[in-house]
Order: structure tokens, then sequence, then C-alpha cells
């Protein structure tokens, strides 16, 4: 099977909406601090990306969250493979993604958070399939609109490979 790698977005592209999420957060939360959970793997990049554009305090920490196997379709279980490692209780957090497909993963992931009692819970995007939604999910920080394609780069994998793409890309499978 081969893979062929289309450019969705340039990395031009990402790094200007990246600057306008920033913008938006830190007007948002002027004066405040957040805590910026970022969902492994997938937005390790873009939390990166964002929080070193961010000008007000900020904490990170990390949840592993999967519905995907080593395929380009969600298996529709959701798991939660690493847990964080704070208590959000009382704070202001913002859950950090790289995509929201059906929302099904996200919409567990925010019952779960909610139930811990923080000050406010937003959601944090990259990419957003509003075509794929299954559940609906609050977005508050959306970066891009993109078609139902299976996507890869910006920390986006297929099989864990193309993460470290500086770009957006749709692949296509050949067999």
């Amino acid at each position: 099977m081969s893979e062929n790698i289309s450019v969705l977005i340039k990395r031009e592209d990402v790094e200007k909406r990246i600057q306008e999420l920033a913008d938006t957060i830190n007007k948002d939360y002027e004066g405040q601090e957040v805590t910026l959970i970022c969902i492994l793997k997938g937005s390790l990049f873009f939390t990166c990306e964002l929080a070193k554009r961010l000008t007000i305090p900020v904490m990170i920490d990390f949840m592993q969250a999967s519905s995907y196997g080593a395929g380009t379709k969600s298996t529709g279980v959701i798991q939660i493979k690493k847990e964080l490692d704070e208590s959000i209780e009382g704070k202001n957090v913002i859950v950090i993604e790289d995509i929201i497909d059906s929302g099904r993963t996200l919409n567990f992931l925010l019952k779960v958070l909610s139930d811990r009692l923080p000050k406010s819970l937003k959601l944090c995007t990259l990419l957003n399939k509003p075509d794929r939604r299954e559940v609906e999910v609050e977005v508050d920080y959306n970066g891009f609109d993109i078609p139902d394609e299976f996507v890869v780069g910006y920390g986006l994998d297929y099989a864990q490979k193309y993460r470290n793409l500086p770009y957006v890309g749709v692949l296509n499978l050949k067999e």
C-alpha cells in the first residue's frame, strides 16, 4: 500500500491561526491563570505552539484518551490511557485537542473533567470536522473547519507516522 499526502493547510496559515487563537485566549483570561490540558499524543505540537504565544500564566497537564487503533476509523470505544497529574478543581481549564471528529471522545472527556469542578472549562481545537459530528460538543476556540478527509501533520498521525509534518495534509492510501 502506498501513502500520498497533499497539503490542506500550509504551515504559515497554521501558525497565523494559532497566534489568533492565543490573542483571543489572552484577552479572555487577562489577569488570570489557565491550565491547558493537552490531549496526547496528537495535540502536543498544537499545545506547545499555543502555550508559547500565551502571555497569561499557564500551567500544562496531560491526558491521553483514544477511540482509534492503528486505522483511520474510530472504534467508538473511548479509553483514558493517561490521567491528569494535578487537580483542576477551582481552576480555569482549556482542553486542547488536535481534531474533533465524531465528538464522542471530547463529549466523554468534558463530562469527566466537568465532574472535577473546575472554575471554567473550555475547549480549543486546531481542527474541526463538523460534517462527521455524531455527538455535539461546544468548541470555544476553533482553528479550522476542515472537510471529511483523513488528515496528518502538526501532531496528527496515521499509525504513529507523520506527526512531525509542519503542515496539515490529507492522507491518501492506495492499494
